[in-house]
């Protein structure tokens, strides 16, 4: 077990309903303690059960499962022999992740060089829309007005900054342009907004699994991600308002819309919730929404930011960017927020990063305008690129399983098999790079997961996939034989 976890305190607890609520159908044939410490162990490594929590006391545990003491008291004995459960006098009992799964981390990586004949899985961005040269060319002509000054716009190009504003009002959220800083990228938005309220020691809530670079954001500051739960429903709301109050972090991180990796989205409601916790807690909420344009079924989903200004809603923070809904080579993003932090955002990036090129911004510029004339032929074709992607892994990995999101670029896959790490250490062997689900954990999590984009061609999709089997073939393909592949709906 890893003394680190046994020195730290236990951030939350849950309670022995929660417990029962996280392992859901648990029983099978067998032992019943052994049943038990299988389903509580997969709670950890998916990420279900964050790590840090207080678990119940055996008493409580038999109480909620309808199970004996001595059989409560087995299971945990048995997570505590391997390091998922660790007790400590006056702590309680913690849940924790043994050495040699927390070494399982991350053994890919995201994109790197070009290698001829290596397809590459690992990175979610489609490629750009064929009119995004018509807009280039328009955007030279329109750069003819802004070569007679220095080029330095450290809040953004005003042209831009109101066409932001306007998708933002467009999609119920009333913006002016004074609220919007543009940056290079969202990922630039993101550790700007860390770097100016986390610092060493500092919390910040993150959902579980989420997009690694806002680990690397939040470690990057010195601060501690904390964990929030995201299950085949979407985030844990209630649990997300009981680590905002028991942990009190600086900010939260979500990615409300089609989530990555899993693909899932808040409902209305659970926005409404999250708003209200937000209000009641005083925490700044930031809510990524690079995939709010890419609703592949359905209308499209409400704005978490909701429909008050930023004077009435000051702790509720938007991110975007154009890399997802038109092409990451154009590395522009925004931050939507109140004024003062806007110039505060402004001041704190000339540290790096004087200003976005002028060029690329009047391009996004135009892009934003003709959204209603790009987009829809870029959902339709992600749509049949997904179903493409679920028809494959069909036809090629029957034992995997995964849900059908509602738009974005991924597909969050269960291997039915902790091996995530394995198959993306072979996966050049066979000719593809593959991203493990580690990676978007926050500590050794979801070895039993595998994030496949389908923002590639389909014929990247259709050989990807057939390689990746090649690859879990290698392994020994623990799960193709005990479990029947299923889209789950």
């Amino acid at each position: 077990m890893s003394p680190s976890l046994v020195a730290l305190p236990p951030e939350r607890h849950v309670s022995g309903p929660g417990l029962a609520r996280i392992l859901g159908l648990w029983r099978r044939p067998g032992p019943t303690y052994a049943a038990l410490a299988d389903a509580i162990r997969a709670a950890i490594l998916s990420g279900a059960l964050p790590l840090r929590t207080r678990v119940p006391g055996e008493r409580e545990v038999a109480a909620s499962l309808g199970v004996s003491r001595t059989t409560a008291a087995a299971g945990y004995d048995v997570l505590r022999e391997e390091g998922y459960l660790v007790s400590r006098r006056g702590s309680g009992t913690v849940t924790a992740v043994p050495d040699e799964a927390r070494g399982a981390r991350a053994t890919g990586a995201f994109g790197g060089p070009a290698v001829d004949g290596l397809l590459d899985l690992s990175m979610a961005a489609p490629s750009a829309p064929s009119a995004l040269g018509a807009h280039y060319a328009a955007a030279l002509e329109d750069l003819a007005h802004h070569t007679g000054g220095r080029g330095y716009e450290p809040l953004g190009l005003p042209v831009l900054r109101a066409a932001v504003a306007e998708w933002y009002t467009a999609r119920g959220v009333p913006t002016a342009p004074d609220e919007v800083l543009v940056t290079s990228g969202a990922q630039h938005a993101l550790h700007l907004l860390v770097e100016a309220h986390a610092g060493p020691g500092d919390r910040a809530a993150v959902e579980h699994p989420t997009y690694p670079h806002a680990i690397d954001a939040v470690r990057g500051a010195g601060a501690r991600p904390v964990p929030v739960p995201v299950g085949p429903d979407g985030l844990d709301v209630e649990l997300l308002a009981s680590t905002l109050r028991q942990t009190a972090p600086r900010l939260a991180y979500l990615v409300p819309d089609h989530h990555n990796p899993t693909g899932t989205s808040l409902a209305p409601q659970d926005r409404e919730r999250v708003r209200e916790v937000a209000r009641r807690t005083g925490t700044l909420v930031v809510a990524d929404e690079v995939f709010a344009d890419l609703t592949v079924d359905g209308p499209p989903l409400p704005s978490l930011l909701g429909t008050a200004g930023t004077r009435r809603a000051p702790e509720l923070v938007g991110i975007g960017s154009a890399s997802k809904s038109f092409w990451g080579g154009l590395r522009i993003g925004w931050v939507r927020a109140r004024p003062d932090l806007v110039a505060r955002l402004a001041v704190l990036r000339g540290r790096v990063d004087i200003a976005t090129p002028v060029l690329e911004q009047l391009v996004t510029a135009r892009l934003l305008a003709a959204r209603e004339e790009l987009l829809p032929a870029r959902r339709a074709e992600l749509g049949r690129r997904r179903d493409l992607l679920l028809a494959a892994l069909a036809e090629h990995l029957p034992g995997w399983r995964a849900s059908v999101p509602s738009g974005g670029l991924s597909l969050w896959v269960d291997l039915g098999a902790a091996r995530s790490s394995a198959l993306a250490a072979v996966g050049p062997r066979h000719g593809v790079r593959l991203v493990p689900g580690t990676a978007f954990g926050v500590d050794g999590s979801f070895e039993d997961r595998l994030r496949l984009t389908f923002s590639e061609p389909a014929s990247t999709i259709t050989e990807g996939v057939r390689r990746v089997a090649a690859a879990w073939e290698d392994l020994g393909g623990p799960a193709a034989e005990t479990v029947a592949w299923r889209a789950v709906v």
